[in-house]
């Protein structure tokens, strides 16, 4: 689903979203042991996936993604045109999902919500330390 008028060189979907994030951290994961490079990767993977997701399924699509490394911070930055801020979901059995923004929040070591004229941004942080290198 995606916003009419939206370029399409804006929109990213999910699989370009992970493909961008395993390209930042080709170099950052090469260097770990073998689970905590999985682990790092997969949770990378999860919160980009969500953000994604998440802007195409509740906010008319994407308009930008961004990721990049800055210092032991992993970052990844998805835009769209909504102003409504994510919140939780009310748990409901008979309705899949529902779970994707606490996935965010979980994995983060920070996020921040910006709400501008055109829409909002979030940014997602993931914090390298926690997964240490060799010794």
């Amino acid at each position: 689903m995606s916003v009419p008028g939206t370029p399409a060189s804006e929109r990213t979907t999910c699989a370009q979203a992970r493909a961008e994030v395993s390209g930042v951290l080709m170099e950052v994961c090469c260097g770990l042991p073998l689970p905590e490079a999985r682990r790092l990767h997969d949770d990378a993977l999860l919160v980009a996936t969500e953000l994604t997701a998440n802007a195409i399924r509740h906010a008319g699509g994407t308009t930008g993604f961004d990721a990049g490394l800055q210092g032991d911070t992993l970052w990844m930055r998805v835009s769209d045109r909504s102003p409504r801020v994510p919140r939780r979901a009310p748990s409901r059995p008979s309705v899949p999902g529902g779970f994707g923004w606490m996935v965010v929040q979980r994995l983060s070591s920070h996020v921040c919500v910006e709400v501008g004229p055109r829409g909002k941004t979030i940014t997602a942080e993931l914090d390298l330390r926690v997964h240490p290198g060799p010794a």
